[in-house]
């Protein structure tokens, strides 16, 4: 059964700026790579929908949805934050990024993939119910794990976070909902300097010093996130694939490489394989160093692909 890819040109056309890290190129390393490794062809690809109205608010507040709307500029940049900021193209871009997460979803629970990967930016994890901030204005995994729960009546889902920093957003979208349990590792102390206290039961959050190595993240993977995942037993698994834990992206200081980004996904597909008839959709977050992202992405999606 092949793997489905979801990206869409609109991606490239959000920018917040010369030099900013969250950048179009991003996109074009990852493509290049595939290509250049012949996976290009292996992959099913199909172009992202736009996420409607209904499927946003399941996360997002309407007062917060009709403030985006109003906040995107005919031209040039509205700053949502000194990091954050919206082109002309950028909500048009968000939406299409949650459309992404949300018709990998349909495609999965239907069965026309086991697996698939939504190539998509702006990131996510970090926009809150009614907040933009750290590069993200809709979060794409919750509203697709709402999607799950709602129009497909699954009872369990699970979302898994490695990106470096911490998932903000989606721990407060979910905080709590015991039809959903986050596992995340991140750098911590570190942005948004959260995700350490006041922990709900189903939020598995394991914060790491910066440098730590990609054994260290394996035994935390072995010893904790596996046993809490097999003991929910969800009915199917997203991912939050941040790739900026890598030991060559600025933006952290962890220290993994693409050969553990590849062992962490073999056993999370274990687990879907053991639960979730093999259910997973993973959506792209950071990771800034082109060459390390291209890398990364490509270990994933082998895994993806040949498990």
């Amino acid at each position: 059964m092949p793997t489905g890819y979801y990206t869409h040109p609109e991606f490239q056309r959000h920018e917040m700026g010369h030099f900013h890290p969250e950048c179009p190129e991003r996109l074009q390393a990852i493509e290049d790579h595939l290509i250049s490794h012949g996976l290009d062809g292996l992959l099913e690809r199909r172009e992202a929908p736009p996420a409607t109205r209904e499927q946003l608010e399941r996360v997002h507040r309407p007062d917060y949805v009709d403030s985006l709307e109003r906040a995107s500029p005919a031209s040039g940049y509205h700053a949502i934050d000194p990091d954050t900021s919206m082109n002309s193209h950028t909500l048009a871009a968000a939406t299409l990024a949650a459309g992404a997460a949300v018709a990998a979803t349909d495609a999965v629970i239907a069965g026309e993939f086991e697996n698939a990967f939504c190539c998509v930016r702006p990131p996510g994890h970090h926009a809150e119910p009614d907040r933009a901030m750290g590069f993200c204005f809709y979060n794409n995994v919750a509203i697709a794990a709402r999607h799950a729960l709602r129009a497909h009546g699954l009872e369990r889902v699970a979302i898994i976070d490695f990106d470096v920093h911490h998932g903000n957003g989606t721990e407060a979208a979910f905080r709590g909902d015991e039809q959903v349990m986050m596992c995340s590792i991140f750098q911590h102390p570190f942005y948004p300097y959260s995700g350490t206290e006041h922990l709900a039961p189903n939020m598995v959050n394991i914060p790491l010093p910066a440098y730590t190595n990609g054994m260290a993240v394996r035994e935390v993977v072995e010893t904790i996130w596996l046993p809490r995942l097999n003991e929910f037993r969800p009915q199917m698994l997203f991912i939050s694939a941040g790739f900026d834990a890598h030991r060559e992206d600025d933006l952290g200081q962890m220290g993994l490489v693409e050969q553990d980004y590849a062992w962490i996904t073999g056993q999370l597909v274990d687990v879907a394989r053991a639960h979730a008839q093999g259910r997973i959709v993973s959506c792209l977050e950071g990771g800034y160093n082109l060459s390390a992202l291209g890398r990364s992405v490509l270990a994933h999606l082998k895994v993806l692909l040949e498990r």
